[in-house]
């Protein structure tokens, strides 16, 4: 393999496939790494930076740096804790910069989500996944068959 100079690379290369990071120009690559070191750490001690009561309700969506706004964190709440959030934002905004070191977030957005979690309750056949097998079960004539598809079904449910 013969070793060159690139000019449009940083190091000098193999002659061949390069790493990702090598191709990036080094003023993109400091913006990206910057902006996604940022929300990853964020990301990684939420539960330090908000407390164990907001951890539970909210989590960090993404950062954007605007040049009107400045530099904006962006939070999903659940419906209804959201007047805790914003009476914690302050705190939150104090506790991320004093986290990083630096001015890191001027502002915070907050965007509220609704937790539905609909549960169908069937009496008939509570282990079965749908009622539409649990009628294909049902006409099934040999019963070691249907009762094992029964059990089957209640294994996959639990998964």
């Amino acid at each position: 393999m013969k070793i060159k100079n690139n000019t449009m690379q940083r190091y000098k290369s193999i002659q061949g496939l390069r790493s990702f990071k090598n191709t990036l120009p080094t003023k993109a690559r400091k913006i990206i790494i910057k902006k996604g070191e940022i929300y990853s750490k964020t990301l990684d001690n939420w539960k330090f930076l908000v407390g164990e009561d907001l951890f539970q309700v909210c989590f960090p969506r993404s950062f954007k740096k605007n040049n009107l706004r400045g530099k904006c964190l962006n939070i999903m709440v659940k419906r209804g804790h959201e007047v805790d959030l914003e009476y914690s934002r302050k705190i939150i905004i104090d506790k991320i910069n004093y986290f990083f070191g630096y001015d890191v977030i001027q502002s915070i957005k907050i965007y509220t989500f609704e937790n539905e979690i609909k549960e169908e309750v069937d009496h008939k056949n509570n282990y079965v996944t749908k009622s539409k097998f649990a009628k294909k079960i049902s006409e099934i004539n040999n019963s070691n068959i249907k009762n094992s598809l029964m059990q089957m079904s209640k294994v996959y449910k639990e998964k």
